[in-house]
């Protein structure tokens, strides 16, 4: 018997429609036989960024049926009250099943960060961790109420992880088996998590999946470290000073622009003291002046030891976050490599490049921009000099000058005779 062509074509046709037509509803019912295990990962201080983020995934979680959250935690800090009570809300009256796991160590669960971790229903600390200093619970914010543990008060002592009262869990992986067949307490009542799954003759882990912040939220928290805002600002700070000598206008700004950026938004989000901010600028202040005038040492040495009292008391955390001066010494280095070795040496070769032949320079006039004492500087040709004068000749910013010789690093320059006339 013949069998039709085209109707077995039909046929497949068909055949293949239904099975694609099929996929959604078994992807559906895959996804339901797979919830699977969330864990949030957010280390350093906690700002808004990082607690809306935790809060977001779990209320995620729960929107895609996941199985269980778990919170990752390595926080010294938190540092926005608006955002932390909402991750607070979430953590203890949960949508869907949340545990908490200070690690891996050694971690640090200071202020609301170790709050949180002591009232959640399903916490746990890896050996070699700490906890403690709950108070504040903000950082930079009043003191309140700080929860206590095995009657020890943890509001201005931190503990090992031995001592704290947790359980003691050494690895995530170990932590998320351990949580196999335990209850929990959700919004909508008691919840029994499974948290592995049969694998051929055997059993395995659920499948889990790890999520942090993105690389624009990643990069701003850089920032909510004390010692990294620090570096972004005095790195911010010098490279203004560059722009301003004229060494490299345009791309210094943009380069000036990344680091101040991240340090303001540091700052604002950190418990700052405003008048160690001061202390700052003004060692930043007497550096530059230091090297405007030539390289006064002692002005270098001053700013130099104001850049570090000023960095080392810059945030006030109550010890939780509070900058450690062997990691704000280095920043301070650098700045001083930065006015000492670098603007020297990148000025002289501009210097070197733009007179061979000097006589180019010697009888071309400019102006004054700033006031003379005796040193300062001109600018010629649309390009920005450092000059000196005699103190008699009384420049100041506004006055037309002449150079009548090249001195090293520096331009001879005169005032016009018109301007001596004046």
């Amino acid at each position: 018997m013949s069998v039709d062509r085209s109707n077995l074509a039909a046929v497949r046709r068909l055949a293949i429609v239904a099975f694609l037509l099929a996929i959604p509803a078994l992807a559906l019912a895959q996804e339901d036989d797979d919830a699977g295990l969330h864990v949030i990962d957010v280390s350093g201080p906690l700002d808004a960024l990082a607690l809306n983020f935790m809060a977001d995934s779990i209320e995620a979680a729960a929107s895609d049926g996941e199985e269980l959250v778990l919170l990752q935690i390595n926080s010294r800090a938190v540092l926005d009250a608006e955002a932390y009570q909402r991750l607070t809300d979430l953590v203890l009256s949960p949508p869907l099943p949340v545990a908490v796991w200070v690690g891996p160590a050694p971690a640090s669960a200071f202020g609301g960060a170790a709050a949180l971790t002591l009232n959640a229903g399903q916490a746990a600390i890896a050996p070699g961790s700490t906890i403690g200093l709950t108070q504040p619970i903000v950082a930079g914010e009043s003191e309140t109420g700080a929860p206590s543990l095995s009657g020890t008060n943890l509001a201005s002592e931190v503990v090992d992880a031995e001592d704290s009262g947790l359980e003691l869990q050494p690895t995530l992986r170990q932590y998320l088996q351990d949580l196999d067949g335990r209850t929990f307490e959700t919004a909508s009542g008691s919840v029994r998590v499974s948290t592995i799954t049969e694998f051929g003759d055997g059993v395995t882990l659920r499948e889990s999946t790890l999520f942090k912040p993105g690389l624009l939220t990643r990069f701003f928290r850089l920032a909510v470290v004390p010692e990294a805002a620090f570096f972004f600002l005095v790195v911010g700070l010098s490279i203004v000073t560059f722009e301003f000598f004229a060494l490299g206008p345009g791309v210094a700004a943009g380069v000036a622009a990344l680091s101040l950026i991240p340090a303001g938004w540091g700052l604002l989000n950190l418990p700052t003291r405003w008048w160690a901010l001061i202390v700052v600028l003004a060692g930043w202040g007497l550096v530059t002046a230091a090297y405007q005038k030539g390289g006064f040492i002692g002005l270098t040495a001053l700013g130099a030891l104001m850049l570090q009292a000023g960095g080392t008391t810059l945030i006030d955390s109550g010890r939780q976050i509070d900058p450690r001066w062997w990691l704000v010494l280095p920043s301070v280095f650098a700045v001083l490599f930065f006015f000492l070795l670098a603007m020297p040496t990148v000025q002289r070769a501009r210097l070197t490049t733009q007179t061979i032949g000097r006589d180019s320079l010697v009888g071309r006039t400019g102006e004054a921009l700033m006031h003379f004492e005796p040193d300062g500087l001109v600018e010629i040709d649309g390009a920005r000099w450092r000059a000196t004068a005699h103190r008699e000749a009384g420049l100041v910013e506004g006055s037309d000058v002449v150079v009548t010789g090249v001195d090293g690093l520096y331009l001879e320059v005169e005032p016009i005779d018109d301007e001596r006339e004046k």
